[in-house]
């Protein structure tokens, strides 16, 4: 896949394209006042108060397209004892001197030593306990409070003897293991906290009772099934769970493994009650030797060539076993000097057998050697683990520690690391089918004894479920053709772009030594003449000096833009950037800073392994996006007869927050929104991103007034530009597609993201208000789609509506794309708000059809449109900041906070771009 690239140019000549050829003028409503030229809409900062949204039910379902028998992951949940009532205890751990216990491992290991020892005071109750504060029993306890005294027994609290510490004691009352206390009897203590009837299931299907009292009832449940995976010793991930075991274990590369397990959960659904079960994959680090670990992960091939600075941040907090103790420890840090010269004071007896002791000071290899009789090889020159307290270090050589096993890593993969990934863990359909279904009789779920009191048994077969298969959109392209996509797919072989840009001043730079630039830019100009670019040659190709590779990236994109300034005579319409590698290439996010922050020019990034057509085709279409051309429309937009969009004024939002890295929690997220442009268009857009706390999910900037009374939100320049570039006309009804939200925070959606977006319209000025369509696209969820008589994937455009999908909300189902590889994930759509009032078909075939209309691609994508460039801008905006440098340079304020660093905005040359393509 082509790597993401920028593209600019001038705003006026984005908007004022000449009109397309065969589209049709848009009814005709009444006029507008008019306004003098570059004039937004009058301010008025009185508005109304805002509205409580709740979300809405199902409407009714779809009817069109071709049915398909298939089968969905969810297996069919009876209940049989309907009446029975969950009880929920709130549980404290501590030790003897009162200090609370956090640790789930020793947290669970008292609760089940705790109903063994104490199950006739515990009236024989079996729990489901989650590992923290929350206990779970069907029917009560005999007393609503209790208080146990709890031995842990010794292979949980035992001492390691034989490990050098600063006092030189072997460590009996120095160190413990991971888990280790000083005290070997804890308290425990259980008081009541509610009654959750199991009937609220029955009662939600219904449409009874709020979701609210099911999902307490949900959650019990799913706490059993994470319980039954705890006492297996698998490593937990909220719902999913993964085996100790190698047959199950693939290596990434950079000392990361990628560990097969199973997602299991319980669901409401039209069909009643159901499991939900998956396979699931996870990071964790590869368990071993720490010296071949830090090898792999450094990619280097002797010690000597290891960067500690690196390894010790690496290292912190990870869980080793010393091979001659077999105990466990957590690293802390690393020595300040090679094992064979780090010294320890050490308290040893007099010779002469008084009582009196003597210090000496000792290296641990000679530690190790004299005490231990280990004889020290490989790791006698190198540091070593440091697995005590900041002020009372305890050395462990490093050949005498292996990484335990089913560690979470949750860093960023590279990208090798993640093509290899998917590489290795994808699963053909029927392969899924048959290893989730006999996981399903494996667990033996029924058995449980908690699951068994409330008469629980679960189906061992897949859910039947009907399917329909919508029409695929048509679409236009240059030269009054038309395309039909074949199974998602479709060309420009052959085929001119529908309104194709003019490049007649632009320039290359090369920050790669690989690459001849004279031939890519001939073959661009080339491949552009069979897609109606007329590209003319580069004014100038620009070469970095070889001395500058090894300058920081900002000192390299500084010194190419003085050398490229230098050679122009005006501003370029374009610059084709090379870059010396694919993806997360420092010079990225610097050189794109410059390009549409700084300078204002279009820019596209490449870095081709082999020149081919295709290679071309895709770069020519990312180019023609950002210069304002078009490569396609959808053939009913063409011809301005999009249902319900071709008589009002409707502007599409796409909305979606970045969070960065997995592992980094110290940088800010960035929230960034799309919206359509040019109206009756469904294939234009623009984008506005912020910055917002870190790890924030609602977005706060949609709408953000400020002291002298402006708005400065993320929304406010979206409905300008709509009311600029399509006919001077303001937005009627707007369709909000929302990515990354999960359905606890729909009403934070409604009622706080929407009524930002109402603010701002308001804030124009303006009394009525929009009618507004709000779905929410979830991508992260275990539901697959199978079908029942085949043995590919489903074909692009199904949908599922019924059965699988939620007993009173309106949502569905929609895998859109082709599936190549593995098994298709379907986009979960949620509709939480309709006021425009579409019908089922006509929603389900906007969203189809909006599959079909990115730019930057030939196939149809899984999620729309909006949602895919609401996440690239985010994603590319992202990169403008530094964050290695902010995370380091960042100060708390008085009020203990950490600043949020602003986004640099975007030039006004290529504000209205689609820079994000």
């Amino acid at each position: 896949m082509m790597e993401s690239v920028v593209v600019i140019e001038e705003a006026a000549e984005v908007t004022d394209l000449p009109p397309l050829p065969g589209i049709e003028k848009a009814a005709e409503l009444p006029p507008l006042l008019p306004l003098p030229p570059d004039v937004p809409p009058k301010f008025d900062t009185e508005q109304v108060a805002p509205t409580v949204y709740s979300v809405i039910s199902r409407q009714g379902v779809g009817t069109v397209g071709k049915r398909i028998p298939l089968l969905a992951n969810h297996f069919k949940v009876a209940v049989n004892v309907p009446d029975a009532t969950f009880f929920q205890y709130n549980v404290t751990v501590t030790s003897e001197d009162k200090i609370s216990i956090e640790s789930k491992g020793i947290r669970r290991k008292l609760i089940n030593r705790l109903s063994q020892t104490y199950s006739s005071e515990l009236g024989g109750k079996s729990f489901a306990y989650d590992g923290e504060r929350t206990l779970c029993t069907v029917g009560s306890l005999p007393l609503d409070k209790f208080e146990f005294k709890v031995l842990l027994e010794e292979s949980y609290a035992k001492h390691s003897t034989e490990n050098p510490g600063a006092n030189g004691k072997p460590h009996e009352e120095t160190k413990r293991s991971k888990r280790s206390f000083q005290s070997k009897t804890f308290i425990v203590e259980i008081s009541f906290a509610a009654k959750i009837p199991l009937q609220s299931i029955a009662l939600a299907l219904d449409g009874v009772e709020s979701d609210t009292n099911s999902q307490d009832a949900l959650r019990v449940l799913n706490i059993v099934l994470r319980q039954q995976a705890a006492n297996r010793g698998c490593l937990l991930v909220r719902q999913s769970f993964f085996h100790d075991d190698s047959r199950n274990f693939n290596d990434v590369g950079g000392g990361v493994t990628g560990v097969r397990g199973f997602h299991s959960s319980f669901h409401l659904t039209q069909a009643g009650l159901a499991l939900n079960m998956d396979t699931s994959t996870t990071m964790i680090l590869k368990p071993g030797p720490v010296i071949d670990f830090l090898l792999s992960n450094q990619n280097v091939r002797e010690p000597r060539n290891i960067d500690w600075a690196k390894a010790k941040k690496m290292l912190k907090n990870l869980r080793v076993r010393a091979t001659h103790s077999h105990q466990e420890f957590k690293i802390s840090g690393l020595s300040g000097k090679p094992c064979i010269q780090q010294l320890f004071s050490m308290k040893l007896r007099n010779v002469d057998n008084s009582n009196g002791v003597q210090t000496v000071d000792i290296t641990v290899f000679e530690y190790f050697a004299k005490h231990c009789g280990i004889q020290l090889t490989s790791s006698a020159y190198l540091p070593c683990l440091d697995v005590g307290k900041p002020n009372r270090p305890i050395y462990l050589p490093l050949e005498l520690c292996s990484l335990v096993s089913l560690q979470r890593y949750t860093k960023e993969l590279s990208p090798m690391q993640r093509a290899s990934l998917v590489e290795k863990s994808r699963q053909k359909p029927q392969e899924r089918v048959k290893i989730v279904t006999n996981a399903v009789g494996d667990y033996c779920y029924d058995d449980d004894p908690v699951l068994a009191a409330c008469g629980i048994s679960i189906e061992r077969k897949m859910t039947e479920v009907e399917g329909r298969v919508l029409e695929t959109p048509k679409l236009k392209v240059g030269n009054n053709g038309e395309c039909v996509p074949q199974n998602g797919r479709w060309s420009f072989t052959k085929k001119a772009l529908l309104q194709p840009s003019q490049i007649d001043y632009w320039a290359v730079v090369n920050f790669s030594a690989k690459c001849d630039t004279s031939y890519i830019s001939r073959e661009l100009i080339r491949c552009g003449m069979s897609k109606g670019i007329n590209i003319e040659r580069p004014y100038t190709l620009i070469e970095e000096d070889p001395q500058l590779r090894r300058s920081d990236p900002v000192t390299r994109v500084e010194n190419m833009f003085e050398l490229l300034i230098s050679k122009l005579t005006k501003e370029p319409k374009l610059i084709l950037c090379v870059l010396p590698e694919r993806k997360n290439c420092d010079i990225y996010g610097p050189w794109k800073k410059k390009c549409l922050s700084e300078f204002g020019v279009v820019t596209q990034c490449i870095c081709p392994v082999k020149i081919t057509d295709q290679y071309l085709n895709n770069v020519l279409l990312k180019i023609n996006s950002k210069l304002g051309g078009i490569n396609s429309l959808l053939a009913i937009e063409h011809s301005g007869h999009l249902p319900l969009v071709k008589d009002t004024p409707t502007m599409i939002l796409g909305m979606d927050v970045s969070h960065g890295s997995p592992g980094r929690s110290d940088i800010p997220s960035i929230a960034a929104v799309v919206g359509s442009r040019c109206w009756p268009l469904i294939s234009r857009y623009r984008a506005s991103a912020r910055t917002q706390s870190s790890k924030v999910e609602i977005i706060d900037s949609l709408y953000k007034p400020l002291d002298n009374g402006n708005d400065d939100g993320i929304v406010r320049e979206l409905f300008l530009d709509f009311y600029e570039s399509s006919q001077r006309r303001k937005p009627t009804q707007i369709i909000v597609f929302r990515d990354g939200v999960s359905e606890s925070q729909f009403n934070q959606v409604l009622n706080i993201e929407l009524n930002q977006i109402i603010k701002a319209y308001q804030h124009l000025g303006e009394v009525d208000v929009p009618k507004f369509t709000v779905i929410v696209a979830q991508k992260n969820h275990h539901t697959k789609l199978f079908q029942a008589n085949g043995l590919e994937n489903v074909p692009p455009g199904t949908v599922v509506d019924t059965k699988v999908t939620h007993p009173r909300n309106y949502d569905f189902y929609m895998s859109a794309h082709a599936g190549m590889f593995g098994t298709t994930r379907p986009v979960h759509y949620h509709v939480l708000l309709d006021e425009i009032g579409f019908s089922a078909d006509s929603l389900q075939n906007l969203i189809h059809s909006l599959s079909y209309v990115n730019q930057r691609s030939t196939n149809a994508t899984s999620v729309v449109a909006p949602i895919h460039y609401a996440h690239h801008a985010a994603a590319q905006m992202g990169r403008f900041l530094n964050f290695d440098d902010l995370s380091e340079a960042s100060s708390v304020t008085s009020e203990g906070n950490v600043p949020i660093p602003e986004l640099p905005r975007l030039h006004s040359n290529v504000k209205s771009t689609m820079f994000f393509c």
